[in-house]
């Protein structure tokens, strides 16, 4: 942090074309589409404090991505060092603690941080996150405050209108006050949707109000093209805007130039996907939404009866470059483990050892023993059985008994439960069980 409590950042929030944050469609390869067509700023789809908590951080050698992963196997969120010094991660959140710990975990890995206080969804507001904090000024200014003083990367919120000017004022000071580095505004209220007008008004006297930038929002009816997103800045008086809906049918209104041909952009869109093993689903998901105008269109057809990546590939003759990407992470996946085992050998005694390391937090919750246990279950074997010992220096080794094999490591441990850990590692690796979850 420097001086007075203000962020050291490299981001201006002035005169910037922002991608907004959108669920579901802010996935990494739509982030990089904007970028790629101009978007000087990409928000990730807002993420909820208690998901993210219990993910895991993972160093994904394979797609040269940083992933966090749920214990349900799922990628979280994805990122990658293309995106990083333009990427701003979306929380949604209702508490000070939670709020800290999931921007801690995240810090490294993106620009800024934002808190989500403006979404009208039931599952934002039951939980108290969203628009819900609209109404709690107080809660509002903790969080924020959390943020500041416990982060070293920039804060920011985004924030739809309140029913009165004066409640809208009060709230907008409040969060000017926690020394936050930018606030987005979406120029409608809580129960609006985008087929009521935008109050353009509101959002150009909050700007007047605050000396920290203020990013327009809720324009898309009106963008088509980089010049409408100009002119609504112009409109409101902001410092920069922020676009979903007319990002979402096409990325490519960041273009100075105007926009491309759908075709083109959808073809960007699904290599980016493919290179970056985007889920069908999602990547099914996204190009939908592009073409929300033309789905009965052949294409359009053809995409609603896609079951696999494969056939979603094959309708804009992607489906080689599909096969190429898949083949290529084979062989950068087994050339790792290549790696990872290159180092084995038997001692005389017939177990097996590895020179390998155990850092704790590196596996977030889950850890080598349980990844070991949950194998041998799925495998019909019995549990893996650890014989620790400890030495004169009061330093642990550990073998691990696995299906009639042992497994340890050169090194000790200073606690036999770090031993038992470096076994199981151990164990893993000489038996090529992926081990994608648990490098870092």
């Amino acid at each position: 942090m420097a001086e007075n409590g203000m962020k050291l950042s490299s981001i201006s929030y002035k005169n910037m074309k922002i991608l907004a944050p959108m669920v579901r469609v802010g996935c990494l390869p739509m982030r990089l589409l904007a970028l790629k067509y101009g978007a000087d700023l990409v928000y990730c789809e807002e993420i909820i404090d208690h998901r993210f908590l219990r993910c895991s951080r993972v160093e994904n050698a394979v797609l040269q991505s940083v992933d966090y992963v749920h214990p349900d196997g799922n990628v979280v969120f994805r990122t990658c060092s293309k995106e990083t010094d333009k990427l701003v991660f979306q929380m949604g959140t209702s508490d000070p603690e939670r709020a800290l710990q999931t921007a801690k975990m995240v810090e490294q890995d993106v620009s800024a941080v934002d808190v989500n206080m403006g979404c009208p969804k039931d599952y934002s507001i039951k939980g108290g996150m969203g628009a819900a904090l609209l109404k709690d000024p107080e809660k509002v200014k903790n969080i924020l405050t959390a943020l500041v003083e416990g982060v070293s990367i920039p804060v920011t919120c985004k924030i739809r209108i309140l029913p009165t000017i004066e409640e809208t004022l009060h709230l907008v000071r409040v969060i000017e006050g926690t020394k936050v580095s930018a606030l987005a505004v979406h120029g409608r209220e809580q129960h609006e949707r985008p087929r009521h007008p935008v109050h353009k008004d509101v959002i150009r006297r909050i700007a007047e109000e605050l000396s920290i930038p203020v990013i327009c929002n809720g324009g898309s009816t009106d963008i088509k093209n980089y010049q409408d997103m100009e002119r609504y800045q112009e409109e409101t008086g902001t410092d920069s805007v922020m676009v979903a809906r007319a990002a979402q049918w096409n990325p490519s209104v960041f273009r100075k130039e105007g926009p491309l041909p759908l075709e083109t952009v959808i073809r960007d869109f699904i290599q980016f996907a493919v290179e970056y093993d985007n889920t069908f689903s999602n990547t099914k998901y996204c190009l939908a939404q592009m073409m929300h105008g033309v789905l009965e269109t052949p294409e359009g057809i053809k995409l609603k009866h896609t079951r696999t990546m494969k056939e979603l590939c094959d309708i804009w003759d992607l489906g080689d470059y599909l096969m190429e990407s898949e083949e290529k992470r084979r062989l950068i996946a087994e050339s790792l483990k290549k790696e990872c085992v290159s180092g084995k050998r038997k001692r005389e005694d017939d177990v097996n050892e590895m020179d390998v390391t155990y850092n704790r937090q590196h596996y977030g919750n889950t850890t080598p023993k349980c990844i070991l246990f949950a194998w041998t279950k799925k495998q019909g074997l019995k549990q893996p059985f650890y014989d620790s010992v400890e030495n004169e220096e009061r330093v642990f080794t550990s073998v691990v008994s696995v299906n009639g094999a042992k497994y340890t490591s050169t090194s000790g441990e200073k606690s036999k439960k770090s031993a038992e850990q470096l076994a199981a590692l151990v164990c893993l690796k000489y038996l090529g069980i992926d081990d994608m979850k648990i490098r870092s």
